[in-house]
């Protein structure tokens, strides 16, 4: 019996491509932003809290969504729950390494711009090429 392999996705052509790259974008505006109107501390602050938001979802973006079809079911199940877990842990391992290790830190810059970036999932259906059909 031949045994197939769950189909995957490069990760450019994955739906949520869309939404990690308007990520990316909202962060570097956001660094900027801050970088001119409140400082360099500022602006390398948000950069970081951009990035611990954006790396994460990244990472969850890779595992969750690299299989397509419904014979991979099981694989993608198993993949949103490896990828849902492994963000969680990245995102309080960044946390942890940005609060330790970088000196001066402005926090809330870290967590606003952690906060600006995450809401662009808000927005994700806007953002996303296929739409999903309602029964």
């Amino acid at each position: 019996m031949e045994t197939r392999k769950p189909n995957r996705l490069p990760f450019h052509r994955l739906a949520v491509f869309p939404v990690l790259m308007a990520q990316f974008v909202i962060l570097l505006i956001g660094a900027l932003a801050l970088w001119q109107w409140h400082g360099v501390v500022a602006g390398y602050s948000g950069l970081c809290g951009g990035l611990i938001a954006l790396l994460p979802n990244v990472y969850f973006a890779h595992k969750a969504f690299r299989f397509s079809g419904a014979r991979a079911a099981q694989s993608i199940v198993r993949s949103f729950y490896a990828g849902e877990a492994g963000k969680l842990i990245l995102t309080a391992v960044l946390f942890a390494l940005v609060f330790a290790g970088v000196k001066p830190l402005a926090p809330i810059a870290v967590f606003g711009a952690f906060v600006l970036t995450q809401s662009v999932s808000w927005f994700a259906p806007l953002l996303m090429r296929t739409r999903l059909s309602r029964p």
